[in-house]
């Protein structure tokens, strides 16, 4: 790895790491992503080098994608400070929602031509932006219409925690009541990088299944010295699930896969994650796909199984990490993809299964990214549960967030402050 590049390459360390003098983030940090690093993207579960899981084969270097496409700047007359999220309320492809990192959440007419935004909320007073902190997660009430309910996640307060809270808006429905806050979830952080991430709610009254999803890393510094990875009464490292009907409190649903507490938290859905920064669930499977940042060699994809271990910290990816005091192989997960680091390291952005209907060939594949080359690849479902990996676009943007719209169109959000549709290439 490049000289004082630490073995802990997020993309906020790489925001400090790479900003100049003011601040100011560079809209391209790595170019092309090198041949050989995409010889190492996985299919299945193969790896590039050392100790690994199941031995299956290194992927050749994909073919050249099939399906291509293309990023237009959505909303050309907007700029934004360091976006993060972007959602739709539920029944209203009207506005969108984004949150910056400072905490400040706007919103905006979903229309190219929209030059003005409005102040949905503003809570900088309660986040720090200390490490990796900050607005980090917004999520609206699947009955949004009628209980005007939204959840963030941030890090706030001294000592630094990761916050889960409730806002309810005002009946105007312009704006958060920003007295409603309900903190649902307080977690003390030991370090500033790894806290709460994203916030996502279940596919959906069809699965049986509006339950609030909360993504949390291993809580920071490298290597995961306090082992929480592998420790499912610990809320770091996990995907949480629960209950968030009324806003003010939290219940735990009860086919929660431990639900009981006898064997890990009851609010966890699956632990054994690095750093799970974005998940979206497939909107016609149900099926939960997150995107776990690595350490200092792989980037995973995983399809989340209820009451999975997904190995961290024994493995990174599919390759061996610190195995002393882990499970049997057989009693972890394995990421379906992985792809390991060019120079200097890269961060790993979840994203979608691609359900629009601009782009069809694209329709079922996962679209995901990555932070650092901006780079963008799709899965393409083979036989036996298996993935093709292709690259899809060579973006040159720091993408540090996808967002999906109530049709299923994708959009990608350029932490250097602009959003881009994906639209069919030439």
């Amino acid at each position: 790895m490049t000289a004082g590049v630490s073995n802990n390459p997020d993309w906020i360390d790489q925001m400090y790491r790479t900003a100049g003098p003011h601040g100011r983030w560079p809209n391209r940090l790595i170019g092309a992503v090198n041949p050989m690093v995409l010889a190492c993207l996985m299919f299945t579960l193969g790896a590039c080098s050392g100790s690994s899981g199941p031995a299956l084969t290194p992927a050749p270097l994909p073919p050249p994608a099939a399906t291509q496409i293309a990023l237009v700047e959505a909303f050309p007359n907007l700029s934004f400070n360091q976006p993060l999220s972007m959602q739709q309320a539920p029944g209203d492809a009207t506005t969108w929602y984004l949150a910056e990192r400072s905490g400040r959440i706007l919103s905006f007419a979903n229309d190219p031509a929209t030059s003005s935004t409005s102040t949905f909320a503003s809570l900088g007073s309660r986040v720090s932006t200390v490490g990796e902190g900050g607005l980090l997660g917004l999520a609206f009430d699947p009955e949004y219409a009628s209980t005007g309910g939204v959840f963030v996640s941030y890090t706030g307060g001294n000592p630094l925690e990761s916050r889960v809270a409730s806002f309810v808006a005002n009946p105007d429905g312009l704006a958060l009541d920003e007295n409603s806050e309900t903190i649902l979830i307080r977690q003390e952080e030991p370090f500033t990088n790894h806290n709460i991430g994203h916030l996502a709610f279940g596919p959906g009254p069809d699965s049986s299944d509006q339950f609030l999803y909360v993504g949390l890393g291993d809580g920071g510094s490298g290597g995961d010295p306090n082992g929480n990875g592998q420790n499912p009464f610990s809320f770091h490292g996990t995907v949480l699930r629960i209950d968030v009907t009324p806003l003010t409190a939290y219940a735990i649903p009860p086919d929660n896969p431990f639900a009981d507490g006898m064997s890990a938290a009851p609010e966890v859905f699956a632990f054994g994650f690095r750093n799970p920064w974005r998940f979206s669930f497939d909107r016609v499977t149900g099926d939960l796909w997150l995107g776990d940042v690595g350490q200092a060699r792989f980037e995973e994809i995983d399809v989340v199984r209820a009451g999975g271990n997904f190995g961290w910290r024994c493995y990174e990816g599919n390759v061996q990490f610190d195995i002393s005091d882990c499970p049997p192989q057989n009693e972890l997960e394995f990421p379906v993809a992985v792809y390991s680091h060019p120079p200097g390291g890269a961060s790993v952005i979840g994203g979608f299964v691609y359900r629009g209907t601009a782009i069809s060939g694209l329709s079922g594949v996962y679209v995901f990214g990555d932070f650092l080359t901006g780079t963008i690849w799709g899965l393409f479902p083979e036989a036996n549960s298996t993935y093709r990996s292709e690259v899809l676009l060579e973006s040159g943007l720091n993408i540090v967030s996808f967002a999906e719209d109530l049709s299923g169109e994708l959009y990608v959000l350029d932490f250097a402050g602009s959003i881009y549709a994906v639209v069919p290439g030439s």
